[in-house]
C-alpha cells in the first residue's frame, strides 16, 4: 500500500512539472495574460478535466510558477554568497540575479514585469520573493558585526511612508541603522531596474553589452550602503 501510493504520488509530481513546464513555454509564445489551461491540456494530451485536478484555476497555476521564478532565483543568489568579503559577495550576489535573469527572461518578466490583469498574487508568494533580500540583508548584519558597514554621512533617517517600510527590514535586520535599510530599498529598486531595462532593450545603443556598466553598478551601490 505504502509503495502504491509512493508510485502515485511520484507520477502526480511528474506530470505538475510537466504542466508548468507547458505552462513556461506558453509564457514564452504568448505570454502570462494569455496562459490556457486548455491549451496546455491539449498541448499534453489530457482532457481539460484531468487537468483541473493538478491547478485548479489559471490563477493558481501561475502563482505555482511565480512561486519557482522566485525560489530559482533566490537559489542563484544564495549559491553566489560566499561569505567572504561584503563588497565581493554583494556584486556576486548581484551578477547572480541579473545571470538568472537573462537566463530566464520569461520568468523574470512574470515577477517583475507588467502586472497581470486580474491576478493578485496570495501570501503564499512573499517568503520566495524576499530570498534575495533577506540574503542581502545578512550580508549587512555580518558586515556591521564586522565593522565593514558605515552609515553613509548624508543618510537621512527614515521617515512617514519610508518608516513604515523599514519597519519589516528593522525585523529582520535588527542591527543594521534604519538609514541603511532606506537606502538598501533604493539599491534593492535599483537593481531591478537596471536588468529591466537590459532585458527589454532600453541599454541597446548606450551601454550595450552592460557588462561593464553592471558591476561598476553593483559596486557603487555596494559602497552607498555603506559597505566597506
Amino acid at each position: 500500500m505504502n509503495a502504491g501510493r509512493t508510485a502515485r504520488e511520484r507520477a502526480r509530481a511528474e506530470l505538475t512539472e510537466e504542466i508548468k513546464t507547458a505552462a513556461r513555454q506558453q509564457l514564452a509564445t504568448v505570454g502570462a495574460e494569455a496562459l490556457s489551461l486548455r491549451a496546455i491540456s491539449r498541448e499534453l494530451g489530457m482532457v481539460s478535466s484531468a487537468l483541473y485536478r493538478y491547478f485548479a484555476s489559471r490563477d493558481e497555476l501561475l502563482t505555482a510558477l511565480i512561486i519557482d521564478a522566485y525560489d530559482a532565483m533566490g537559489a542563484a543568489a544564495e549559491a553566489a554568497a560566499t561569505g567572504a568579503d561584503p563588497v565581493d559577495e554583494w556584486i556576486a550576489i548581484y551578477a547572480a540575479v541579473r545571470d538568472w535573469a537573462r537566463a530566464n527572461p520569461q520568468e523574470y518578466a512574470l515577477i517583475y514585469g507588467s502586472p497581470i490583469s486580474g491576478y493578485k498574487a496570495p501570501q503564499t508568494t512573499v517568503e520566495p520573493a524576499i530570498r534575495v533580500p533577506v540574503l542581502l540583508l545578512g550580508l549587512l548584519q555580518r558586515a556591521q558585526a564586522s565593522g565593514r558597514l558605515v552609515t553613509p554621512a548624508d543618510a537621512p533617517e527614515p521617515s512617514g511612508l519610508l518608516a513604515q517600510q523599514t519597519e519589516v527590514l528593522v525585523a529582520l535586520a535588527p542591527d543594521v541603522p534604519p538609514a541603511v535599510l532606506v537606502r538598501m530599498i533604493i539599491v534593492w529598486t535599483q537593481l531591478f531596474g537596471m536588468i529591466s531595462f537590459e532585458l527589454f532593450g532600453q541599454l541597446v545603443g548606450s551601454m550595450d553589452p552592460a557588462d561593464e556598466f553592471f558591476a561598476s553598478a553593483s559596486r557603487q551601490m555596494a559602497a552607498f550602503v555603506g559597505l566597506s
